[in-house]
């Protein structure tokens, strides 16, 4: 293999790629929820959750938020065997990759330079993704595979061994820029720090005067407060400071020679000197950050029940939004599940947006999120955080699609769209800011401070459009998607050289995928298997069957 060359996955239906239609959102007021006054000044209201195939919702996404993401956190199906239970098990392994690819693609664009994204798999996919995410993120933007010990005890009933661990997979989208928080200090690491001279410095710990590290003014000798006399190091090692600079920091009141002053000298190491963060290490026990039973009893105090198979607990999602992320980041989770990153990204102050396209978005997601807006949620990492309540979120669903086959089976514009929705939605197509004037009419979008958007599904004459250009004026430029227009014999763009006038449907036909609600694992979403070719016998003839012919 070339440096040139790298290694890629390949796999049936690879080559098909959806083409997405950047759909808009639509929020639902009954169903997002604010708190009724401030608890702090860092209450975060802007929070997003959005019902829907979450292919298309990141398509949606991606205008407004690519390269502003701090954290991507993905928990996706496992690909255990449940999830495709009608297809072999190559055919599974190929729609699932599939699954994955176009949602890292869009998740990518959206992550900003110094973001990062976090994958949890286990063992049936978890060294396949690491390939297919080195192909999308870049080898080199690979930052480690943490492991988390989930199971407490072994399962009797497991065929050869009882798996232990999951895995989180974690990529930067600039490896060279994003680096991880430190994680705090632990109280068993801080144990060792005590103060039994009554040192006004504060806590400390005793260290190591000798070292084995050759060091040529390292070998005097040294008397104790008490009289004792140590001759030097112990045998193959030396001090670690000058003599001078012993006596300094034992004037300073840094040695420790024990209560009785007889003792081997120890430098003194203070709690308040060190380095405040741990850098964190890729395994993860489930006394730091819980286990499935944990989570499934977080959900069992939350809904009444055991209503998901493979919750994560709070605890996990602290450690990775605590490292990933600060306070007023932004997450993103698109397979939201039971909810748990956005109650702990709550809980932590960052801001997140997720997604469901499951009904459990409306009979538990929503419920979840509202007991941790009310105060109301005392589980979890509630009590850790100091949580009290606070903040909001707002609940979009998807829009329909914009075009619909009429009765004669033309596309035409969905009769679910409203004036606005349908102006929004070309903006979005269009690649304009939609931001509606209340003053001008015309001014619906634009892309820059002076090429506007107009949408109206009205038909113009050459009077109406020589009306609006004169409107338009010379300084700025206008793009007029419109049902019908009639410009006279002349060309339009000559005539009107601030307008361009294109009709709709037919000017965004080609565009996308119209029609296409659902992008998740149904069997009418199969990628459609490339024909095999014929197998040849050893003067080239063709077996009639495409078998292997006898040799």
């Amino acid at each position: 293999m070339t440096k040139k060359q790298k290694l890629e996955l390949t796999w049936i239906g690879k080559e098909n790629r959806p083409r997405l239609e950047p759909r808009i959102l639509l929020e639902d007021p009954e169903k997002s929820h604010h708190a009724l006054h401030r608890i702090t000044e860092n209450d975060q209201f802007d929070n997003r959750l959005i019902f829907g195939d979450n292919l298309l919702a990141l398509k949606a996404l991606e205008q407004e938020f690519a390269g502003k993401i701090k954290c991507v956190f993905i928990d996706p199906p496992y690909n255990t065997g449940s999830a495709f239970t009608h297809y072999d098990d190559g055919l599974e392994h190929s729609l699932w990759l599939t699954l994955l690819r176009d949602r890292l693609e869009l998740l990518r664009s959206l992550l900003s330079n110094d973001g990062s994204i976090w994958i949890t798999l286990d063992d049936n996919e978890a060294h396949y993704c690491k390939v297919l995410c080195d192909e999308i993120f870049g080898r080199q933007n690979f930052v480690a595979t943490v492991i988390w010990r989930k199971n407490y005890a072994p399962k009797s009933s497991a065929r050869h061994f009882s798996v232990d661990q999951d895995y989180i997979l974690v990529y930067g989208k600039n490896a060279e820029v994003w680096k991880p928080n430190p994680m705090p200090r632990s109280e068993k690491q801080d144990k060792a720090y005590k103060n039994p001279d009554s040192d006004p410095r504060g806590l400390w710990r005793p260290n190591n005067l000798a070292a084995r590290n050759f060091y040529s003014k390292g070998t005097y000798a040294i008397k104790c407060p008490s009289g004792r006399i140590i001759p030097g190091p112990p045998s193959g090692s030396y001090w670690r400071v000058s003599e001078e600079k012993f006596w300094d920091m034992n004037k300073d009141g840094r040695i420790w020679w024990g209560k009785e002053g007889n003792n081997v000298p120890a430098p003194k190491i203070y709690l308040s000197e060190v380095k405040q963060g741990v850098v964190p290490q890729t395994y993860w026990g489930y006394e730091e950050v819980g286990h499935t039973q944990d989570a499934k009893k977080e959900i069992v105090t939350l809904f009444g029940g055991d209503v998901f198979s493979t919750p994560k607990p709070e605890k996990l999602m602290q450690r990775i939004v605590g490292l990933a992320t600060d306070p007023g980041d932004l997450i993103l989770d698109s397979f939201a599940g039971s909810g748990t990153t956005g109650a702990v990204a709550h809980k932590m102050g960052r801001r997140w947006i997720m997604v469901e396209l499951g009904e459990h978005c409306q009979t538990h997601i929503i419920p979840r999120l509202k007991k941790v807006i009310n105060g109301e949620d005392s589980g979890g990492i509630t009590e850790a955080v100091a949580w009290q309540g606070g903040g909001g979120f707002r609940y979009y669903r998807l829009a329909p699609s914009l075009l619909e086959r009429d009765k004669w089976g033309q596309w035409v514009i969905s009769k679910e769209f409203n004036a606005n929705m349908l102006a929004e939605a070309l903006c979005k197509l269009e690649g304009f800011q939609y931001a509606p004037s209340g003053a001008v009419y015309w001014q619906q979008g634009h892309s820059t401070e002076r090429d506007f958007i107009y949408v109206t599904t009205q038909h113009f004459s050459a009077d109406q459009l020589a009306q609006l250009s004169e409107e338009v004026g010379t300084e700025r430029t206008l793009l007029v998607l419109c049902a019908a227009f009639r410009a006279g014999t002349q060309n339009t763009t000559e005539r009107f050289p601030n307008l361009t006038v294109k009709k709709i449907p037919k000017q965004v036909l080609s565009r996308c995928e119209w029609g296409h609600d659902d992008y998740s694992l149904k069997v009418e979403n199969l990628p459609k298997a490339p024909p095999r070719p014929p197998k040849t016998d050893k003067k080239g003839q063709q077996s009639l069957f495409g078998d292997e012919v006898s040799k």
